[in-house]
Parts: structure tokens; sequence; C-alpha cells
């Protein structure tokens, strides 16, 4: 397994493995890697012969410095994980290397309106910052394939987006969200969270569970559904963030049209913020949990 820090050396290195004729597969991450990680590795190599994973802690898409900081970093180890699983190359830049002229001099790329609702909400400039690195490594790497987890669902809907409207020739591939026995699902955050912490937070999936339960049982008063399920996270001890309950397609307000709804989670335990999400078809008890790929 190769790894490279700088853009030029892993730029000359991707242009033997095209003039080989080499099909490549690219799985941004941000390292901490876990078996949601791997599995997007393992989901790569079913679709092409190389495999690049960046490894990147990207300021840009942070809006609380002490989170930044916080976010563990394990490089030796997700490399010793990713030799392992067969990633072929791996590229690990420092933000000077990724942001040369300083992020308030870099250029951005932006996709309106999905951006700026839900999370985008809560969150200003965290897609901007989540789609401005992906490019960035897009044009990098020149990938065929791209690998992302389900887990990040609204993350995963505007990728998919930016790669539409600017004719970028690249095929998204989404991958199942990986959970624990207890059904929490895998997350880098996971391992800042307690003893105590971290026997609660299964709470997360149960509740959303429910929720889906509710919905295919016919309950459509989703205001009041959704101040249930905040109360069952209380009860749990878990301050409940977010809960949408949103048209899966769109992630716009559901309305008669809609066939698929998707319940978009988020709660703290102590000072961690936690995500889940489950789609479910409103004209049929099949579920999933995202819809499915599409470039």
């Amino acid at each position: 397994m190769q790894t490279y820090a700088e853009i030029s050396a892993l730029r000359e290195q991707i242009k033997r493995f095209k003039k080989d004729g080499h099909r490549i597969a690219l799985v941004p991450t941000m390292g901490n890697l876990h078996e949601g990680h791997l599995n997007l590795v393992k989901k790569a190599h079913e679709q092409a012969d190389i495999v690049i994973v960046s490894i990147f802690v990207n300021p840009m898409q942070f809006d609380n410095k002490d989170d930044l900081n916080r976010y563990p970093r394990t490089l030796e180890d997700d490399l010793n994980k990713l030799e392992h699983s067969g990633a072929t190359l791996v590229f690990t830049p420092t933000p000077e290397v990724m942001y040369p002229q300083g992020m308030d001099k870099q250029t951005y790329i932006d996709v309106p309106g999905l951006s700026s609702i839900l999370e985008g909400a809560a969150r200003p400039g965290h897609f901007r910052g989540v789609t401005t690195i992906v490019g960035k490594l897009f044009n990098i790497v020149q990938p065929d394939v791209a690998c992302f987890g389900e887990k990040d669902y609204q993350q995963l809907a505007i990728i998919r987006q930016m790669v539409t409207d600017l004719c970028m020739d690249i095929t998204i591939i989404n991958v199942p969200t990986a959970r624990e026995i207890d059904g929490l699902a895998m997350s880098s955050r996971n391992n800042r969270l307690s003893i105590d912490d971290r026997q609660r937070a299964p709470a997360i999936s149960r509740t959303m569970r429910w929720v889906c339960n509710a919905v295919r049982g016919g309950r459509r008063d989703f205001a009041s559904l959704i101040e249930d399920a905040q109360d069952q996270l209380r009860a749990a001890d878990i301050e409940p963030d977010e809960i949408h309950i949103r048209d899966a397609k769109t992630l716009e307000p559901i309305t008669d049209a809609s066939t698929q709804v998707v319940i978009l989670m988020s709660a703290y335990l102590s000072n961690v913020r936690l995500i889940d999400n489950q789609v479910i078809d409103l004209n049929s008890e099949t579920k999933t949990d995202a819809p499915s790929a599409s470039a």
C-alpha cells in the first residue's frame, strides 16, 4: 500500500494507473476508521481495481473549533486497517496542502437549496466545506467511482447533486450504514462517548425505529410524532437536537406525491452529537436505509 501526502506525487501515480487502463475508486474519509469505513473500501473494491482512500480532517466543514480539535486523529491505526483491507493507496494531506492560500481565500463549491436546509440551516457553511473538499479530491484523483456512507444522508444527496450540476463523470455509490450489534450507527464520534453514554446511545436508533413503525402504521401527524420522539430521547437522558421527517428524494416537506420518507435524527449525549436516519416506503412495508444508488 502506497501513502502520499503531496498532490503532485499523487497525481503522477494516478497518471500511471490510468495509463495502464486501471479503473479507480475513491473513498474520502476523515480518518479514525471503523468497520463502516472499511465497508466503503470493500464496496470500492467491487467497483474498481484501484482503491484510493483519502484521510483528511477538513477544517472548512467544522463550525466549532473545539469540535475540530477534539476530532480523533489515529493515522497509524488507520493505515494499518487500510493495509489489511487491501487499499491500494492512501492520500494523507495537511490543511496547508489542501488550502495553500488559507481557507479565507479558497474558491468554494456551494450547492444551493439542499445545502441550506435541515442540517445546513443548523450548521451554516458546513456543507459548503464538504462539497469544496470533495470537489477538490475529485479533481485531484479523477476517480471513476466514489463511495459514501448512507449515514450522512443529506451529505450524500448534496454530493450527488454537485456531481450532476457540474457534469462530473463520476459514479456515486452509496453504502448502507454499518451498525453495532445493539443498533447504534457506527461513527468516529462513538469513541468519545463515556461508558454510561455508550449504554444509552442505542435509544437513538430505537426511537427512530419507533417513528418508522408509527409512519408505516398510518400516522401522519408528523409534528406531534416528532415531539413524541423527542420525549422518548429525553426519557433515555439523551438531548434531541434535530428530528425531521421529509420526502426522501427531495428532502422537502412531505406531499401527497411523496412515495418515500426519510427520518433524519440527531441528538447529543453529553457533548457528543450523533446522527442516524431511516428511509421508509409509504406504499409498502418494505424499508431501506437510503434510496437506490445513482450518479
